[in-house]
């Protein structure tokens, strides 16, 4: 359970993040308050992996899925480059996280 659980501290992450985008470009204050709850949500739910995950893989894997699919998000929705190089980068964050699941 507690890998469910930070995938979806990762998605609260994501949001954050977007969230921000969002309400910088809009300064509208539903995503100002968008922000504080999708964090909210992510730190709550990675504190409940953290019960079971150590600290150290934990925090890379959440950070390396919200760093991950923050960029997808911006070139999706915020019509940011997708060139090779930041695959390959994001194929680096992903690798990272994969590694530490492995020998933890």
């Amino acid at each position: 359970m507690a890998w469910f659980y930070l995938v979806l501290a990762s998605f609260g992450e994501i949001f954050g993040v977007m969230s921000i985008n969002l309400y910088l470009t809009t300064r509208k204050f539903m995503w100002l308050m968008m922000v504080i709850v999708a964090m909210g949500f992510g730190f709550y739910f990675l504190s409940l992996s953290m019960e079971s995950i150590p600290l150290g893989t934990a925090y890379a894997i959440w950070t390396g899925l919200g760093a991950t699919g923050a960029v997808i998000m911006g070139i999706i929705f915020f019509k940011e480059s997708a060139n090779l190089y930041r695959f390959l980068f994001l194929t680096c964050i992903i690798s990272g996280a994969v590694g530490l699941k492995i020998v933890s």
